[in-house]
């Protein structure tokens, strides 16, 4: 196995997340009113771990205490609390999860919720009279502490993730192998996109960009947008025209999964200062529909996920 192929709210206060008027047990409400507050403020919480001074250049996925690591909505908020409070270590466990590693969480130490999905079973009668049962899915939140906020761990918990080198005169084979094996259709042109029609990836010159890190940047973001084809994982969003709600939310989620990517494959996604034109659009997708950004989150692990079974195929 190569090194890139094995690269995953704070509780600190309620009403630093969301205003007093949202509903607590809103769990949707409450994050996407953090997400949308800072992208208000021209902050894309989930790029910050790479403009951070403990973590640039050497960001990974958050990882639970066995290595796990965290995907999809769990991720953006535990990178952006990362960058926030300074934590240097990806690990994070519950306060029961520390205690059993013979560790502590230090005292006045605040959490960060993070989320699952669970279901309940419901029952009701149908038109016949006959009782049937359907499974509800709702999400639960949990409150985790970063490795930082904890005494006693093996050292291994606050190992700091090593810099990603790279000669930036020259391609990264290990990358450029790594998309070679998704045998998606690139070719060189004049821009960067997608089209579902012809179901090819234009890229332009290796040689036009500033670094080789730009060009891996924009691939990743063009390869999860490859993913979306009905022959692959048939992402419809609804987009019909450039530029509609549809299309805002195609765009975030192949935002997030290259981010996903980059933290997998060690390099930083594009520059945030590129994607100034998509934030309004994205801000009405998320005031339109409080629970896209979870969505959107579950789409791009979905398409990272996709592109990285096609290493083993």
């Amino acid at each position: 196995m190569t090194t890139i192929q094995s690269r995953t709210h704070r509780n600190r206060k309620e009403t630093a997340l969301t205003p007093d008027t949202l509903p607590q047990n809103d769990i949707y409400a409450r994050v996407t009113a953090k997400i949308m507050t800072d992208l208000e403020n021209g902050n894309l919480t989930w790029r910050k771990p790479w403009h951070s001074e403990h973590f640039s250049g050497q960001v990974m996925r958050p990882l639970r205490w066995n290595d796990i690591p965290y995907s999809g909505i769990n991720t953006l908020m535990l990178w952006g609390t990362a960058a926030e409070q300074g934590y240097t270590s990806p690990y994070w466990m519950t306060f029961k999860q520390a205690i059993e590693l013979k560790a502590n969480v230090r005292k006045g130490e605040k959490g960060t919720q993070v989320v699952y999905a669970d279901k309940f079973v419901k029952e009701e009668q149908n038109t016949k009279g006959e009782t049937v049962t359907s499974q509800v899915p709702f999400l639960k939140t949990y409150v985790v502490f970063n490795a930082s906020q904890i005494d006693g761990l093996a050292d291994g918990f606050y190992k700091t993730p090593e810099p990603a080198v790279t000669n930036p005169q020259q391609r990264n084979q290990e990358l450029e192998t790594f998309f070679a094996q998704t045998k998606a259709d690139i070719y060189t042109g004049s821009c960067a996109t997608y089209s579902v029609t012809t179901d090819r990836v234009q890229m332009p010159p290796f040689e036009s960009f500033a670094s080789p890190n730009d060009f891996y940047a924009i691939l990743a973001h063009e390869i999860c947008h490859w993913t979306r084809h009905p022959k692959r994982l048939d992402r419809d969003l609804g987009r019909k025209t450039y530029g509609d709600e549809g299309y805002a939310k195609e765009e975030l989620v192949a935002e997030l999964g290259a981010c996903f990517l980059a933290a997998d494959l060690g390099f930083e996604p594009m520059p945030e200062t590129k994607h100034a034109a998509y934030l309004q659009s994205w801000l009405k997708a998320l005031n339109d529909d409080k629970r896209f950004i979870f969505s959107a989150a579950s789409h791009a692990q979905k398409a990272v996920e996709y592109i990285h079974a096609l290493q083993l195929a």
